[in-house]
C-alpha cells in the first residue's frame, strides 16, 4: 500500500522542517505534504527546503480545511497525519504509527505522547481522543468527510470527528505509544497570556462540534 504523509501547519517555522526530516528518514512515505495555512512565517520556505510538497491556503482556514485539501493532493491508500509543531519526532516514531494499518492490524492507529513532558502526556492520557498523530486508510478518511460535513469547517473538531466516526463505523482502532515525544505548547509559541487564551478557544470550540453528535 502507498503512503503519503499530511502535515497541516499554522506558522510552525521552528520545528516543521524536522518534522518533514523525520518522515522522510523513515522511508516509503511519499508525498509528505506540508499545508501551509495562512502562514504569515517562514514555514512554506522551510518545509519545501526540507523537501516537502507544499500547498498554501493563502487564509487560515483551520486544522480541518488544511487536512481535506492534503487529501486531495495525494491519491495513497493511507495517509499519516502529523501535527507540525511535534518536538522529538523520529523515523521510528513513523515506522510505529504506519505499521498497524500496513499490518491489517488496524484501520486506524492513534499516535499517544508517552515518556515526553509531563503536560502533553497528561492531556493525551485524560483525552487521547484529541490526539493529532493518525495513521487511516484513505477511503475511510474520505468517507468520514462525507458522513460528517460539518468536520470540514470545524477549526478544532477534525479529531473528534475522526474518533466519532471510528466509534460508529465500528474501525479497528489500536493506540501506538510515542516515546519522549512532545510538542510546542501554545503559551511557548505565544506567550503565556495570548496562549492560554488561544488554548481556552481550541478547547471552546472543541467542546462545542463535540456537543453536535
Amino acid at each position: 500500500m502507498r503512503v503519503a504523509a499530511v502535515i497541516p501547519a499554522y506558522n510552525e517555522e521552528a520545528t516543521i522542517a524536522d518534522v518533514v526530516a523525520a518522515v522522510r528518514q523513515a522511508g516509503g512515505i511519499d508525498p509528505i505534504v506540508v499545508v501551509a495555512d495562512g502562514c504569515t512565517d517562514r514555514t512554506a520556505e522551510r518545509a519545501r527546503d526540507a523537501g516537502a510538497l507544499v500547498v498554501e491556503h493563502p487564509e487560515n482556514r483551520g486544522k480541518a480545511a488544511a487536512m481535506k485539501t492534503g487529501i486531495s493532493a495525494t491519491d495513497s491508500d493511507v495517509v499519516v497525519f502529523l501535527d507540525a509543531d511535534l518536538v522529538g519526532l523520529t523515523r521510528e516514531h513513523v515506522r510505529a504509527l504506519v505499521a498497524p494499518v500496513l499490518a491489517g492490524e488496524a484501520d486506524m492507529a492513534i499516535g499517544l505522547f508517552d515518556d515526553g513532558r509531563l503536560a502533553t502526556d497528561l492531556a493525551q492520557v485524560l483525552a487521547p481522543y484529541l490526539s493529532g498523530q493518525r495513521a487511516v486508510r484513505r477511503r475511510l478518511i474520505e468517507r468520514m468527510f462525507a458522513e460528517e460535513p460539518e468536520a470540514d469547517v470545524s477549526r478544532f473538531g477534525i479529531e473528534v470527528a475522526l474518533t466519532r466516526f471510528a466509534e460508529r463505523a465500528g474501525l479497528r482502532v489500536k493506540e501506538v505509544p510515542l516515546e519522549a515525544l512532545t510538542h510546542r505548547t501554545k503559551e511557548e509559541k505565544l506567550g503565556l497570556v495570548k496562549g492560554l487564551a488561544a488554548r481556552v478557544k481550541m478547547y471552546w470550540e472543541i467542546l462545542k462540534y463535540a456537543q453536535k453528535g
